[in-house]
């Protein structure tokens, strides 16, 4: 299959239902009728919107008075969150009126058909990434290039593993970009986050005890990834079998050791 990238958009459009969605996005950019984009937070909808109308004015749906200033002096118009405008007659009144074409985006179909109808003349949905895993990789190696130029580093190679697809591409950089600082931290970096995350948590009774875990943790879940036993983590920690198992068992539980 081949890949398709909408270079000054950065869609990507690997999977099958990015392909179909950006087949309709070309279809519409000659057809001139209005459509509407669904799909959740941080898919791709506002990027296929722009791909379709690059130099339409960008308008928020739930602004009543900038959405009618916009209405009036613009010829094409991208409403986003078109589901939360509060007078669907009135609006489609003065698109009417003022001759304006509409690519709009929303995050939930939870409007009536017959509005969609009565605005639009085609639907695209885009699924999340979780099922569009063929995309996941190519929008991760983007934002590494993303985060790579933005500190003026060359290109490194990180794990794609583990990465947070909860709120699509949104959570998906941030995972990228985490990844990419993790890489490059050295002692120093590490010591200096600590000492800022500790200072807000500090300041009862039995603090360090209280905070142990944020050392005992990540050492246990490297120990096993890396020597894959307890016997084996007990050898190389210096540290009492019977203290591993009892940290293992306080933790594991709460912080997913295993």
């Amino acid at each position: 299959m081949a890949v398709v990238v909408v270079d000054h958009t950065n869609f990507v459009a690997n999977s099958r239902a990015s392909q179909e969605a950006l087949k309709s996005a070309n279809l519409l950019k000659s057809l001139k009728i209005n459509a509407i984009i669904l799909g959740d937070v941080g898919v791709g909808k506002l990027t296929l919107a722009k791909f379709i109308l690059p130099k339409a004015t960008v308008v928020d749906g739930n602004n009543s008075n900038e959405l009618y200033k916009a209405i009036e002096s613009n010829h094409t118009l991208i409403i986003k969150n078109f589901t939360d405008i509060t007078n669907f007659s009135k609006v489609k009144s003065e698109v009417e009126k003022n001759g304006v074409r509409i690519i709009a985006t929303a995050s939930r179909d939870s409007i009536a058909e017959t509005v969609y109808d009565d605005f639009f003349s085609l639907k695209i949905t885009i699924p999340p990434l979780s099922q569009r895993l063929e995309d996941v990789e190519l929008l991760a190696n983007k934002f590494l290039q993303e985060v790579c130029e933005l500190f003026g580093d060359k290109e490194i190679s990180i794990s794609f593993e583990n990465l947070d697809l909860s709120k699509n591409c949104y959570s998906l950089r941030r995972s990228v970009y985490l990844k990419y600082l993790i890489e490059s931290f050295d002692e120093s970096d590490v010591m200096k986050i600590m000492e800022s995350f500790l200072s807000k948590k500090i300041g009862g009774k039995n603090d360090y005890r209280e905070n142990l875990h944020l050392y005992d943790v990540p050492i246990i879940r490297s120990g096993f990834k890396k020597f894959g036993s307890q016997l084996k983590m007990s050898e190389k920690f210096g540290l009492n079998r019977n203290t591993l198992r009892r940290k293992i068992t306080e933790y594991k539980g709460r912080y997913k050791l295993l």
